[in-house]
């Protein structure tokens, strides 16, 4: 059976679209001054972009303490719940990345040691709404990995300060807190300002214009990926219900414009069902502006003719998000290779990924499922290696295989380190390839 589309993307070229906006651009002027200016600049783009001017950026003790209260004791509790499940997976994450010593031949030791980076910033989005889970995802995960200092930024909203997401900023386990948003905000985490220590790598998820300036710091700084619009590719069989297709596709839907949203079904019936579905949830869905946007541009449906065809077509996409609602959703995980998260079974979705189960949801979009998995403790750790030769005569066998591996690529000085070793082993026994050392 050929693949069918009940719905095709959009062609938004022929959509009237808002002026272009040269975001590579915007971004490069932005950091190029904070570059020059420092704190001066991170100002003026604060004033500009988000209407905020505060006497410090960074927020004290005091100011951190009056947001808690601000919240509910809810809300509080809330936090450390769907903390302690992201702690309890990262750290089971950090426990299975392991030191280790291998002696390969008698007197040579090579080892393993895996060392946290110094000082990471962290990036909390706010504009649209205020990403409290974006606090325990990059913050907590990096303080399991053992990160000693983690400089935590996010925007104010409309003025005002996100008391929630300060809240679990803190709680989460941030050194410093900034009230600060946009290219501002990572330029100043990246380059160091008069007022702010810079930070040696950057993690979080942001808009376009912080995911470009991340694209143009990296070298300078790590980062963890170069982040797009959140994705959700539902696969579903005949035992499917549309109404939680439907219900699921939309909660990713809503988190702009431009996200994706593709379902691929073995079943017609399904998939034209969860169709009519959507259109009617979105007749009284709050959101229903940016994920009804979203479906009609962004969204397909696609009939495959047997569930291995859904299994290749949704590696093809390489999806952020991949949720399986099938009769066995654990063959997923046999038959799958592209994808930044798994949701297995309707018991399950997306929105626990994003929100409170325990995982990363800094994830992989723009099909980079296909060479990088997501945030996760490894990313805050550096892994790297030690040698040790206690035994002269290991020394020395190894001199002489680098003496005639190095010459073998005309590297003369290579060689006659190796050289050196033999020789130290072998003494006059040992015949100088270059007489005059």
């Amino acid at each position: 059976m050929a693949r069918r589309h009940l719905k095709s993307r959009a062609d938004t070229a022929s959509k009237s679209t808002p002026p272009h906006v040269d975001v590579s651009t915007i971004v490069k002027g932005v950091i190029d001054d904070i570059r020059a200016n420092g704190d001066a600049a991170v100002r003026k783009y604060s004033e500009v972009f988000d209407k905020w001017s505060p006497a410090s950026f960074k927020l004290s003790r005091e100011d951190i303490e009056a947001s808690i209260a601000a919240c509910s004791a809810q809300t509080i509790e809330d936090i450390k719940q769907v903390q302690r499940n992201v702690r309890a997976f990262a750290q089971a994450q950090r426990d299975s990345i392991k030191d280790f010593e291998y002696e390969i031949q008698p007197g040579v030791t090579l080892g393993q040691k895996n060392l946290p980076i110094q000082t990471v910033g962290a990036y909390i989005p706010g504009g649209r709404y205020p990403l409290l889970a974006s606090a325990h995802m990059t913050i907590l995960t990096a303080k399991v990995a053992g990160v000693p200092k983690v400089i935590g930024c996010t925007p104010p909203i409309a003025g005002k300060i996100p008391h929630a997401t300060i809240a679990a900023m803190h709680l989460a386990g941030a050194d410093e807190i900034y009230l600060l948003g946009g290219v501002q905000a990572i330029a100043a985490m990246a380059l160091g300002t008069e007022t702010m220590a810079k930070v040696d790598f950057i993690a979080g998820p942001g808009n376009a214009f912080v995911a470009e300036a991340k694209r143009h710091l990296f070298g300078e700084i790590g980062i963890d990926l170069f982040a797009g619009p959140t994705e959700i590719l539902i696969v579903a069989d005949e035992t499917a219900d549309p109404f939680t297709v439907a219900t699921d596709i939309l909660s990713q839907a809503e988190h702009g414009q431009d996200s994706p949203a593709v379902i691929i079904t073995t079943s017609e019936a399904v998939g034209r069902e969860s169709m009519r579905i959507i259109t009617e949830l979105l007749k009284n869905l709050s959101t229903a502006e940016l994920a009804g946007t979203s479906w009609e541009r962004f969204g397909e449906v696609i009939v495959v003719g047997s569930i291995d065809e859904a299994w290749t077509l949704a590696d093809e996409y390489a999806s952020e998000h991949v949720q399986i609602l099938t009769k066995e959703p654990r063959e997923a995980l046999k038959k799958m290779n592209a994808y930044g998260a798994l949701f297995l079974g309707e018991k399950t979705c997306v929105s626990y990924g994003d929100k409170v189960i325990g995982t990363n949801h800094v994830l992989p979009t723009k099909k980079a499922a296909r060479y990088t998995g997501g945030l996760w403790v490894g990313k805050y750790l550096r892994t790297v290696t030690y040698q040790e030769v206690t035994s002269r005569q290991a020394s020395g066998e190894l001199g002489r295989l680098c003496g005639r591996a190095a010459r073998a690529e005309n590297f003369e000085g290579h060689a006659r380190s190796g050289d050196l070793r033999a020789y130290n082993y072998l003494g006059d026994q040992f015949e100088w390839i270059q007489r005059d050392r």
